[in-house]
């Protein structure tokens, strides 16, 4: 970097100058989408503010003058003028050539520049997930050549199951050559020292080839370690660049500012770290700009001059929450009232009376408090990024402030992968990995333990009685809490809904894994939180302790439910991927389920059958989701039948849209989880 201080930047900058060209050529080919825009604000707001890092102010100043052009299109539908294109596509190569003018090593000292120096510490905003891509790539190649060399030396352990018969043979013939010989020979006593020679031998070779074999066993797992921390990064890598983000924006903006920052030994995949670390920039920026007080208001409030801005990062299960805390005035709930009522957005009677709910409209995009657009913020596009960034992840972003006395911005990712310290435990011949977190102790117990009740089962544990369901029932291996033997183990579990007993054949080791989240698509278990690779690189289940508890409180009475008669739900949906996957999703939980292509199709379905629910796409060829769900609601038969639209569409108008055509829910896409799905499900029509 010293090298070439605009080594990270340069790159990131064509990157980002070339998508804002192509959206800008699509704006000429008809009205701009409100998407497109956005998309666009977001490129350009990003590109500005990695130029103010590396100190190219006259780029910066260009990705705001883009921001300026697109302003009057943000709610989409309306005609860019030919000679905004014009001169947005001048602009775009103004900074194009700027980036190429570059030097790639620093300016002599003396040269008069102001933009000449550029500290150590100026990267661009991707740079510490850009940096480390092609190390991360590497280390995925090692860790498939242990898993690759961990096969044959299965494949060896397995081959001294051939010791045996040979044993055997050799005390066959000791036992025959046992007695002496009727004709004198010796023979059969030289044969019979051969034997034990050989016998010696075999069982010398057998001791070397098992302590040869454990040892390569130990080495692989600690190479197989060594190479899968070396594959996370720690939290604290991005912690001096938010740090300088904050400097620069407190300076840009005559304020004073100190920067905090804990849990930077958290580690996680750089994946995940790059994205999580936009989004603190966003969310950084906008405490100084929108948070943190001028000195004359923080001292009539009796505060320090100083204002404080923390940045915490800590595990939750398989989760990792990222906060940013300022200690300044907090939001202004009635300004984000007047700046939702001036969008356009309709507050409902429990949002005009919860300030949680007002503040959480920030996040909807597009809503700014500020009385001025300037340099670092004005135009709501910082949670814009926060909400994209935790929408691409599956994660989740909340806000918390108290009035004068700050807020916190808090993303939640799921860990992609990262490090675990489980216990692995057999259930019925399956093996899965519990987290050590969630783990109070482990008990041994028999049959007589266990109390059966209407409600399901109780064990004993420590003079209070905690819920208790076998581990192999609730992976399907089992039909019963029963345990499998005398002498079996319960894992008494801690949630956030009080402990719980998880009963387990045999408990095999600790160690510590590395978790790999599953695929969107896969239709797992809930209980599954993700998987490992094992010593012979096969894949085994990470547990979710949480869920595992839940699973326990349901009980053998949740078991029995799940049994009872099924209720009709109908899909309709024109992907054949979606169909199938909510058809998984909904048979897995119990439910029975038809499927219709079309709209149309589904029509006819639900006036010729009986169905407990209607869950239907929004955008179809044809009769669309709305125009469904209006039918049915009109249908004096059918408008009894609760239907949930899920779509790709996440605009508040199209949700306008869905609750005034009747629909009892709407699940975006983009957003869908699974046990949310499940839960609304539950909330209409029950269990199955």
């Amino acid at each position: 970097m010293a090298g070439d201080p605009y080594k990270y930047f340069r790159i990131e900058a064509r990157e980002i100058v070339e998508e804002i060209g192509k959206g800008v050529l699509e704006l000429e080919r008809g009205p701009a989408s409100a998407e497109l825009v956005a998309r666009l604000f977001r490129l350009a707001h990003t590109l500005k503010g990695a130029a103010r890092v590396v100190k190219e102010r006259q780029i910066a100043d260009d990705a705001h003058a883009i921001e300026d052009l697109l302003a009057p299109h943000r709610e989409g539908g309306s005609i860019v003028q030919r000679d905004r294109i014009e001169e947005a596509l001048k602009i775009l190569d103004a900074m194009s050539a700027r980036v190429s003018s570059l030097a790639a090593a620093p300016p002599s000292k003396g040269s008069g520049s102001e933009n000449v120096h550029v500290p150590n510490l100026a990267v661009s905003v991707e740079e510490p997930a850009r940096a480390l891509r092609n190390e991360v790539s590497e280390v995925d190649a090692l860790l498939e050549g242990v898993a690759e060399v961990a096969v044959p030396l299965a494949r060896a352990r397995r081959s001294l199951e051939s010791f045996e018969p040979v044993h055997r043979m050799t005390d066959l013939l000791l036992a025959q050559l046992a007695s002496p010989p009727s004709n004198g020979d010796a023979s059969s006593f030289s044969a019979r020292g051969a034997i034990e020679e050989l016998r010696r031998s075999l069982t010398t070779l057998e001791r070397s080839l098992v302590t040869g074999m454990e040892q390569a066993d130990r080495e692989l797992r600690q190479v197989r370690e060594a190479a899968e921390r070396l594959r996370l990064m720690p939290a604290g890598a991005m912690f001096t660049f938010l740090e300088r983000a904050a400097r620069d924006a407190a300076v840009a903006l005559g304020k004073r500012v100190v920067f905090e920052a804990v849990g930077g030994d958290v580690r996680l995949d750089g994946d995940v770290l790059g994205p999580v670390q936009s989004a603190l920039l966003q969310a950084v920026r906008n405490a100084v700009a929108h948070g943190l007080e001028m000195d004359a208001e923080r001292t009539a409030a009796g505060k320090s001059i100083d204002g404080r801005i923390r940045i915490t990062v800590e595990r939750r299960g398989n989760r990792v929450a990222f906060a940013c805390t300022d200690d300044g005035r907090g939001i202004d709930v009635d300004a984000v009232r007047r700046a939702a009522t001036k969008r356009g957005l309709t507050l409902t009677h429990e949002e005009e009376r919860d300030p949680r709910a007002v503040t959480r409209l920030l996040l909807k995009g597009g809503i700014s408090t500020s009385a001025a657009v300037s340099a670092v913020s004005g135009r709501g596009v910082g949670l814009d990024v926060v909400r994209e960034v935790a929408a691409r992840l599956s994660g989740e972003v909340d806000i918390r402030t108290e009035p004068k006395r700050g807020m916190t911005l808090e993303i939640v990712v799921p860990v992609t992968l990262s490090t675990v310290d489980v216990l692995v435990v057999e259930a019925r011949g399956v093996l899965a990995a519990v987290p050590l977190e969630r783990l109070r102790c482990t008990v041994r117990i028999t049959p007589a333990d266990i109390v059966r009740d209407a409600a399901g089962s109780t064990i004993l544990i420590d003079g209070a009685m905690l819920p208790f369901a076998q581990l192999a029932r609730i992976l399907g291996a089992a039909d019963s809490d029963e345990p499998a033997a005398r002498g079996a183990s319960a894992l008494v579990l801690e949630s956030s809904e009080g402990g719980a007993a998880i009963g387990v054949d045999r408990m095999l080791r600790t160690e510590s894994v590395v978790q790999r989240a599953l695929t969107k698509l896969a239709c797992a278990d809930p209980v599954i939180a993700g998987v490992f690779l094992d010593a012979t690189g096969a894949p085994q289940a990470v547990l979710d302790g949480e869920a595992l508890a839940r699973e326990a409180r349901r009980g053998s009475a949740f078991s029995a439910r799940k049994k009872a008669a099924k209720k009709p739900i109908l899909v309709i949906d024109d992907s054949m991927t979606t169909r199938m996957l909510e058809q998984a999703i909904l048979e897995s939980a119990g439910y029975e389920v038809d499927v219709a292509t079309s709209a149309e199709e589904g029509l006819e379905r639900a006036k010729a059958h009986s169905y407990a629910l209607f869950l239907v796409d929004v955008e179809m060829p044809g009769m669309d989701g709305f125009t469904f769900v209006e039918m049915t609601r009109a249908d004096p038969v059918l408008r009894a039948t609760p239907a949930i639209l899920v779509t790709s569409r996440a605009a508040p108008e199209d949700k306008k849209r869905g609750e005034a055509a009747g629909a009892s829910g709407y699940i975006v896409k983009s957003e869908f989880d699974q046990n949310e799905l499940l839960r609304r499900i539950h909330e209409l029509v029950g269990v199955a």
